[in-house]
């Protein structure tokens, strides 16, 4: 039976950067000898019940990657969706996610996060797979990102959402008829006014 894990035997195994303890059981890692592991300081517990390897190489996206780890039924969005697809310069210290309406909201003290709650359409339309560091996580489209920062321009500023607009048409990461189409799911008074008078 093993004793070590690997990125490449987790990633054998299906598994990202971060694991559970039963998950590591299919490669023959008991509990005893991840909390052994633990010890000598081959894996860090980032969680209760969460590990990651103590070596794994740390990306741009390990702060997102931790917090989709946690929280799996999350959305990241807004300021940080903007970063994952280099839209505009806005840069945030938290992770912006959505999680639904009704859900408690994660524990999560490592990582600064920024919640935002979507119901109905909100919480289903424009939302693609993504991994970070090999973490399954769901993010909202470029263009639902947009939407989305007209929508909460309260939190975010008017400033950042006309400059992720601008930057996002300008370098065609996103089309006058994709937001249309999410416009139409998810309105946004102040964004089609800006689209219909042509003025950005």
């Amino acid at each position: 039976m093993s004793t070590t894990l690997t990125e490449n035997n987790l990633a054998q195994a299906g598994l990202g950067s971060f694991f559970r303890p039963g998950e590591v059981e299919r490669l023959g890692v008991t509990y005893d000898q991840l909390r052994g592991m633990e010890e000598r300081g081959d894996v860090e517990r980032v969680a209760r019940g969460l590990y990651r390897l103590a070596d794994a190489e740390l990306t741009e996206h390990y702060s997102i990657a931790s917090v989709c780890a946690r929280a799996p039924s999350s959305v990241v969005c807004l300021i940080t969706a903007l970063q994952v697809y280099d839209i505009g310069t806005q840069l945030s210290p938290a992770v912006w996610i959505g999680i639904h309406h009704k859900a408690r909201p994660p524990k999560i003290s490592t990582v600064k996060v920024r919640l935002v709650r979507f119901s109905g359409a909100a919480w289903r339309y424009g939302i693609q797979e993504k991994r970070f560091e090999r973490v399954p996580a769901r993010i909202t489209s470029p263009a639902r990102t947009i939407v989305d920062c007209f929508r909460f321009e309260r939190l975010i500023g008017r400033e950042a959402a006309l400059e992720a607009l601008r930057d996002a048409l300008q370098d065609r990461k996103v089309t006058t008829a994709a937001l249309l189409r999410v416009l139409d799911v998810l309105p946004s008074r102040s964004l089609t006014s800006i689209l219909m008078s042509g003025a950005i």
